[in-house]
C-alpha cells in the first residue's frame, strides 16, 4: 500500500488481490467459513485523497477513474449483480472505517476523504477492503495516532474478512500472505516471484454471501504446499499448475459467465487460470510482461467484459502498517 503526504493530507494508492489459492475447510459457529488462502496483492489499484478536519464529521466522496464504466447491462439472477453503482456515503466501508477508527481513538477530528475507484467491484478482487485498510492507514497518519500495526489490524478484522490483509502483516517487504481462520490471520510470504496476470471482470458480478452460502466445504481440503513451493522455486509454470478455487464451481452455478471466461481462458496459451475470491473476475497466470500483451489482445477481441493487464506489486509499495 503505497501512501504519500503533503503538508497534512495523504494520498494512498490501495491495490486489488487476486487469489491464487482459496479452499473451503468448514462453517463456523459464528455464520463465517473457515478458510485458508493465498493472496497476492497487485497493481491494479483505486486512489484515496484524505485530509484531516476540526469538523468533527467524516465526509465521503466516491467516484469512477475516467475511463471507467460506472455500470454494465448484464442478466441479473439470484446471487448475480449487474449494478456497479457505488454505495453511498455511510453505507460505503471506507466511511465505516474511518468512524470506527474515530470512536476507536476517541477522538473528535473529522475528515475529507475522496476515492477514485478503478478496482472492479463485486469481482473477488478486494476492492472495498482494500480501501476500508487504506483509510485506516491514511488516518493513523493525519490524525497522528501513531498506531502500530497490531492495533490498526484489530480495527480491520472488525470490519471485514480481507482488510487485514490489506492493512499489512507485522514483517515488511511482502505483497503476498496466507489467510486463514476467515481471513483476519493473516502470515506474509516473502521473497516470492513478480508474476505477471491478465484479469478480466465481466458484466455480471457476483454476491459474497450468496457464493458462501451455496458453497460445499471440502470433504478432504486440498493442500497449499505445492503452490507455495513452486512460489519459492520462482516456477511460475508451476504456480498456474497449482492454483485452486474451491468457490469456483459454485459461482458458475450462479453465473454463465464463469463458465464462458474458464472456456475462453483453456483456449489460450496461459500458465493457468482460474476465478478470484468468490468472483466474478477470472484471471490468467502468463510467463512475462509480453506474454500477458498478447493474452490481454486476445481476451478484449472476445468483448467478455473489463480486461486489465497487472502484474504483483512491488515489495516496498504493498502490505505495510505505516504509522506517524
Amino acid at each position: 500500500m503505497d501512501v504519500s503526504c503533503s503538508g497534512s493530507s495523504a494520498i494512498i494508492h490501495a491495490p486489488a488481490k487476486l487469489n491464487l489459492f482459496l479452499e473451503v475447510i468448514g462453517k463456523r459457529a459464528d455464520g463465517f467459513h473457515e478458510i485458508e488462502t493465498l493472496m497476492t496483492a497487485i497493481t491494479i489499484h483505486d486512489t484515496l485523497f484524505i485530509t484531516p478536519s476540526d469538523e468533527g464529521e467524516i465526509r465521503l466522496t466516491c467516484q469512477w477513474a475516467t475511463g471507467i464504466a460506472a455500470g454494465v447491462v448484464g442478466r441479473t439472477r439470484q446471487g448475480c449483480r449487474s449494478d456497479l453503482g457505488l454505495p453511498k456515503e455511510r453505507d460505503n466501508i471506507v466511511w465505516k472505517a474511518a468512524e470506527r477508527l474515530r470512536q476507536r481513538a476517541r477522538i473528535e477530528r473529522g475528515a475529507r476523504i475522496q476515492v477514485v475507484k478503478r478496482i472492479p467491484t463485486e469481482a473477488g478482487m478486494g476492492g472495498a477492503s482494500s480501501d476500508a485498510a487504506a483509510v485506516l492507514t491514511g488516518l493513523n497518519v493525519v490524525w497522528r495516532l501513531g498506531w502500530n500495526h497490531a492495533r490498526l489490524a484489530a480495527v480491520a478484522a472488525e470490519l471485514g474478512s480481507d482488510v487485514p490483509f490489506f492493512v499489512g502483516p507485522a514483517t515488511r517487504g511482502s505483497c503476498s500472505a496466507v489467510c486463514r481462520g476467515r481471513g483476519e490471520r493473516v502470515e506474509p510470504v516473502p521473497g516470492l516471484p513478480r508474476l505477471f496476470f491478465v484479469v478480466v471482470r465481466p458484466p455480471e458480478g457476483l454476491s459474497t454471501v450468496a457464493v458462501y452460502r451455496r458453497c460445499r466445504p471440502a470433504t478432504t481440503p486440498r493442500s497449499l504446499e505445492p503452490l507455495l513451493q513452486a512460489l519459492r522455486c520462482g516456477d511460475p509454470a508451476g504456480v498456474g499448475s497449482h492454483m485452486f478455487n474451491r468457490l469456483q464451481s459454485t459461482a458458475e452455478d450462479l453465473s454463465p459467465w464463469i463458465h464462458v471466461l474458464r472456456r475462453k481462458f483453456d483456449q489460450l496459451d496461459s500458465l493457468g487460470h482460474q476465478m478470484s475470491g468468490s468472483g466474478s473476475s477470472y484471471f490468467a497466470v502468463c510467463r512475462n510482461a509480453r506474454h500477458a500483451r498478447r493474452l490481454l489482445a486476445e481476451v478484449r477481441a472476445a468483448d467478455l467484459g473489463q480486461a486489465f493487464l497487472a502484474q504483483t506489486t512491488a515489495a516496498a509499495h504493498c502490505l505495510e502498517a505505516i504509522s506517524a
